[in-house]
């Protein structure tokens, strides 16, 4: 039986130091020098800019959860060093977690602290062995607005208890308790305390907003550190008598006990530290993974010496093997419990750090100034750090969170879990968010609309939606309703039919064709058949030709095309009493289309466009594509309505500023986007088999100034690039282009790209750090998308995997 013990990212350098022995006889290889360690520069600035960052916010998540101030410390260094090493994800951070908060408030409040510790050493071993299991993905099926409405409901929590503090007062045990106390707080306020709150927050916000070039410099130094040493140093100078922390000697902390309670009490305390824990971690190492993909510099440069971990899509296993390592270490220590931290997390990736070396580094700072900067730390308020820990917890509800579960609608889910973590508590209030979402799943899936009427002597059963075992009794009700001889219509609109419901009303229809009556089963519009089993080998049925207007049809009989109208008879489309042409006609397929949208799919999408036709449109990218038939750019990026701000035109050409010859259309939808939409990417996408780049292989000088040779000489520069000797030509990765075609079309996306950093508006937004630039290569025939990863100028477009388990 195989040990289960954290797995080590393989050196790629390994692969080429085999093992070989040496010939007989010969003396043996001398052996190579020790490799020494060594830490990237980029590492040990991003641990100290972590390390600033973590120093008050651990004080102030102990003071919040009422532990010892100590304890916040212990668990930053240990979530540092620990699960830094052991963890599976290099870049996240991990300590202690505002999200712990409430959690660790209740349990110190019911069992004490040295219990509270235990407790904390339990969930890490049941974190181990959840990762030996290997089920760290299945935390992730847990429904997004059941995470983020735990995590507004524990922001809320934190924010109103901090209140208190702030206000110079003693927070209540829980949130009920400290709104009814909140009148009687006001009426007793501690003017200094209040007085360094406003100070610390004042700081917090108005940091990061400094204007000019000396605001660049200072933002470098964290807001939350500006905060609490600005308040701290403004109350000493003061002389404001105010509660500061208090650190007893490192002699005197408690560590871990015997747990002591109820059994029942006690596993439960396990079980909730264990899923705020897992799931707030494994989320965070997927929200670092999104980061570091925007720095293709991170692959190149961890890679080199002195990195022991190539930074790669993170290992969620090992990583719940790194957190349940880092819980026990800390509550064995007297330490809070230890999660991966967003906030921390995502300085540590911005800051520039290419290893877990930074994680590290930063944990080792935490222990120097624990056991050095004692005397500093008693200077700082509580009521500094109340403050601080006050805003986390505001920002903890997301604005952004709340418009996603409103796009997808979840408002039900996420105001059930907020509610129920605010009365009830964190594992009752996720219990009731996950109820609520099985029964809002169950109640999509049920509401099937079933209609049936007569018109003009034939009876119509319309069935919209998912045609399930549950919706057999309604539909056998609407079939019945029919007359024996009668004609019928069937209309199935949906997507999904189980066998339950094909046997039902196979059956039906058998019965009622036997008694002299007609069925006739269609789709998504008048005139297409589904197929019948005896079809099926005539099937011809392809994903994604909705906008051909395609279902399974069978060949109309003699009769049946004798019953068909003619365009421009009576009865046809556009005559008195006239219904839509057939699928065969042609002339009629823009009314076709939009008859369907009506139908089918303005219902569905009506609610959504009648927000954005309210809040107006609000696109996260600018995607900038070629004019081509076969790019159809809703179905490659999967978006919907108000997703994305799309331009178009011949060879997807961004022309240079600057050009005088009424090309101006291009640049303004660039600014448009950039300066008004606050469009946060663009994405200039090219494709295989592009006519416009064919034009430029084939130009020749001279000849006619056509319009389209005006335009496509902004093609030109991508040309000037693949011929010059001097540069690396982009490519594919795994393969080589098919033919020079396709070599000058990776080669455009590059060269647009530099024509767009070229614009003023996106240079900058690029140098605000606002906006961020991408290239895509669309291959038609493969049906297979590619981004460009190299540095800027030259580069490689790798493959998009079509996994599940890629981050939304």
């Amino acid at each position: 039986m195989s040990a289960c013990v954290p797995t080590r990212a393989t050196d790629p350098s390994d692969s080429h130091h085999t093992r070989r022995a040496h010939p007989p006889h010969s003396p043996p290889p001398s052996p190579s020098p020790p490799r020494r360690f060594r830490i990237a520069g980029a590492d040990v600035s991003a641990s100290i800019a972590v390390f600033l960052i973590a120093l008050p916010l651990s004080l102030g998540i102990a003071l919040a959860t009422g532990a010892p101030l100590q304890a916040g410390l212990v668990a930053a260094a240990v979530g540092g060093i620990v699960a830094g090493r052991l963890g599976g994800s290099p870049l996240q951070v991990s300590g202690p977690a505002a999200g712990l908060t409430v959690v660790t408030a209740d349990l110190i409040h019911r069992y004490g602290w040295r219990t509270t510790c235990a407790i904390t050493v339990l969930a890490g071993v049941v974190q181990l062995g959840l990762g030996c299991l290997r089920v760290a993905r299945t935390a992730l099926a847990v429904s997004p607005a059941i995470v983020h409405g735990m995590l507004a409901g524990i922001g809320v929590t934190i924010a109103v208890a901090q209140l208190h503090i702030v206000l110079g007062g003693t927070p209540q045990s829980s949130v009920l308790d400290n709104l009814r106390a909140l009148p009687a707080q006001l009426a007793h306020l501690q003017p200094a305390a209040v007085s360094v709150s406003v100070l610390t927050l004042a700081l917090l916000f108005l940091w990061p907003r400094v204007p000019g070039r000396a605001g660049q410099f200072l933002r470098r130094i964290p807001a939350a550190l500006v905060a609490v040493a600005g308040a701290t140093a403004a109350a000493c100078l003061a002389g404001l008598t105010v509660p500061r922390v208090d650190l007893p000697s490192w002699s005197s902390h408690a560590l871990a006990g015997l747990p002591e309670g109820p059994v029942l009490g006690l596993a439960a305390a396990v079980l909730t530290t264990t899923l705020v824990c897992s799931v707030q971690s494994l989320l965070g190492a997927v929200a670092v993974d999104k980061l570091a993909s925007g720095r293709p510099d991170l692959i190149a440069a961890s890679s080199g010496p002195g990195h022991d971990t190539r930074v790669g899509r993170s290992d969620l296993d090992r990583e719940l093997l790194g957190q349940g390592a880092a819980n026990i270490v800390s509550g064995s220590l007297g330490g809070l419990p230890v999660a991966g931290v967003a906030v921390r997390s995502s300085a540590n990736v911005q800051a520039g750090a290419v290893s877990r070396n930074s994680t590290m580094l930063h944990g080792v700072l935490v222990v120097i100034a624990a056991l050095l900067m004692v005397p500093l730390l008693e200077f700082i308020p509580l009521a500094s750090l109340a403050a601080l820990v006050m805003a986390v917890g505001i920002q903890m509800v997301s604005l952004h969170h709340i418009r996603t579960v409103t796009r997808h609608r979840e408002v039900l889910v996420y105001a059930v879990t907020t509610l129920g973590v605010v009365v009830f508590g964190v594992l009752e209030g996720v219990t009731l968010g996950i109820a609520v979402a099985v029964g809002v799943a169950l109640h999509r899936l049920t509401r099937t609309r079933i209609t049936h009427d007569e018109r003009e002597g034939i009876h119509h059963v319309h069935v919209r939606g998912q045609l399930t075992f549950l919706a057999v009794p309604r539909l056998s009700r609407a079939l019945h309703l029919v007359p024996q001889g009668a004609a019928v219509v069937v209309e199935l609109d949906g997507s999904f039919m189980d066998h339950a419901a094909f046997e039902s009303l196979q059956h039906w229809q058998k019965t009622h064709t036997a008694q002299g009556g007609s069925v006739e089963l269609t789709g998504r519009r008048p005139g297409t058949r589904i197929a019948e089993p005896s079809d099926a080998a005539d099937c011809r049925c392809r994903p994604w030709t909705a906008w051909r207007n395609h279902q399974c049809e069978r060949p109309l009989t003699g009769q049946e095309a004798a019953d068909t109208p003619v365009p421009g008879e009576p009865g046809a489309p556009g005559a008195p009493g006239g219904t839509l042409a057939t699928p065969g006609s042609s002339g009629h397929e823009l009314a076709r289309g939009i008859s369907a949208f009506q139908r089918n799919t303005a219902p569905i999408v009506r609610g959504e466009l009648a927000r954005l036709a309210r809040e107006g449109q609000q696109p996260d990218q600018l995607f900038l594509t070629c004019a081509d038939s076969r790019l159809v750019t809703s179905m490659i990026t999967s978006s919907g309505p108000g997703d994305l701000f799309v331009v178009r035109n011949v060879g997807n050409l961004v022309p240079p500023p600057g050009e005088e010859s009424g090309d101006d259309s291009v640049a303004a939808a660039i600014e448009y986007a950039v300066d008004v939409l606050k469009v946060r990417s663009i994405t200039v996408c090219g494709h295989s088999g592009c006519g416009a780049m064919q034009a430029l292989l084939n130009s020749e000088p001279g000849g006619a100034r056509t319009p389209l040779k005006r335009w496509l000489r902004h093609g030109l520069p991508s040309l000037e690039r693949m011929a010059d000797a001097g540069r690396p030509w982009a490519g594919l990765a795994g393969r080589a282009p098919a033919d020079a075609v396709e070599q000058l079309c990776l080669t455009n996306v590059v060269q647009q790209l530099e024509h767009l950093r070229a614009h003023e508006s996106v240079s900058r937004a690029l140098r605000e750090g606002a906006l961020e630039l991408q290239g895509m290569y669309f291959h038609v025939g493969e049906a297979q998308a590619y981004l460009l990863t190299g540095a800027d100028g030259d580069g490689l477009f790798e493959h998009v995997e079509a996994a599940a388990d890629l981050p939304a």
